[in-house]
């Protein structure tokens, strides 16, 4: 027998990814050669400490029970981690686990949310602030991030009527799809608009520690006043190359920390215990490949964006992230720019209305692969991509 999914569900579609996805697998199995710069996957290795705290945890037969708390050796180190790393004092019941910021994201929607609350999404944005939105209910509204404003929100062109009824806020940088990066003066003004008009900023810092040109990676919950309107996503996905163990943290105004954890408390029996050992290996530990890292993708940044630029492309340098925010060449859109790529290139990327409507005209590449690779898919790029 058959039975239809829930009447939510009808909100949703693979649409585009899976169309991409299945192009990839054609040309794969046809024999050709596919660059895929699609996922923002990490190709670097977890740091040799981090992969040791794992084999050392799971080789105890008592870490293989439920984990219903997150541990105080976990809790201590985030909150060790925040002081030294960003000048933050938080206390450990302002922070709780999530299986990974998406996942996170998509629960905080119900715990918070009432049917008909207003929530201010970015466009283009990540998918699931529009989910997680979704499915607490919302009444969603977006905000534009344009390059005439350096993709930086402009919370002067939201209706007040739509301010006053905002629940949340949902914000990124530096940002991931468009790659940009905010100054503390933007963030001031978002906390100023929160407390006039009884709004939470959710920030979700996942990138804090890939930023490029000298510019500085910092917390949102730095700033005068933002733990009290605020809290903030905190991933090892990206900084660690961990994405695989989903280890992430809410963090900051503690009746959000308390929600999360009640709403948690009826359907998850929290973090493994060998995965709080590696959060604590990671966070306690030396940051020096996290550093070198972040300087192998500014590098990358460079090959891949001056590459393109060199064959006639007007390509933007990112500012951050493991992601470059490329404007399609006159003439295509976003997806037919992405389906010729990989139909006549086999490079795969994303088209940029993956990521809303403001998306449109611009493709996305992740910086996965290295320098020589991306030189190697320049060429390519250059020799055979038809430009209009």
């Amino acid at each position: 027998m058959d039975f239809r999914h829930a009447a939510m569900l009808d909100h949703f579609s693979t649409g585009i990814f899976a169309a991409m996805d299945a192009k990839k697998q054609a040309l794969i199995k046809a024999g050709r050669k596919v660059y895929n710069l699609s996922i923002g996957t990490p190709d670097f290795k977890p740091p040799a400490h981090i992969m040791a705290a794992l084999e050392e945890a799971v080789r105890d037969p008592l870490n293989y029970r439920y984990s219903l708390v997150d541990g105080e050796e976990m809790l201590t180190a985030v909150k060790d981690y925040y002081l030294r790393r960003y000048g933050v004092a938080i206390s450990v019941d302002e922070i709780i686990s999530v299986s990974g910021t998406q996942e996170g994201m998509g629960h905080l929607g119900m715990a918070l949310l009432n049917p008909g609350d207003a929530v201010l999404l970015p466009d283009p944005g990540y998918p699931i602030y529009e989910a997680g939105s979704w499915f607490g209910g919302a009444e969603i509204h977006y905000y534009g991030l344009v390059k005439e404003n350096r993709f930086l929100p402009k919370l002067s062109e939201v209706p007040e009527d739509v301010l006053r009824r905002t629940k949340y806020m949902c914000v990124s940088y530096p940002s991931n799809p468009v790659g940009a990066a905010a100054p503390k003066a933007m963030y001031e003004e978002l906390i100023a608009y929160a407390r006039k008009y009884g709004f939470l900023i959710i920030n979700d810092n996942a990138y804090s520690d890939i930023i490029f040109d000298g510019r500085e990676g910092y917390s949102f919950l730095s700033l005068p006043g933002a733990k009290e309107v605020g809290v903030e996503f905190f991933s090892l996905s990206k900084s660690f190359n961990v994405t695989g163990l989903r280890i992430s943290f809410l963090i900051g105004n503690k009746s959000v920390i308390d929600a999360m954890r009640l709403l948690r408390s009826q359907y998850d029996f929290g973090m493994s215990y060998p995965y709080q050992k590696v959060a604590a290996a990671a966070l306690n530990g030396p940051l020096d490949e996290v550093k070198a890292q972040c300087a192998e993708y500014q590098r990358r940044r460079d090959a891949l964006c001056g590459g393109l630029r060199k064959i006639g492309w007007n390509a933007w340098d990112s500012e951050g992230t493991m992601f470059t925010w490329i404007p399609v060449p006159e003439g295509y859109t976003s997806v037919s720019c992405i389906e010729t790529l990989i139909d006549i290139c086999g490079v795969v990327g994303t088209p940029g209305t993956a990521f809303g409507p403001k998306g449109e005209g611009y493709i996305r590449f992740a910086l996965v692969r290295p320098v020589a690779d991306l030189e190697e898919i320049i060429d390519v790029i250059g020799k055979h991509f038809p430009m209009k």
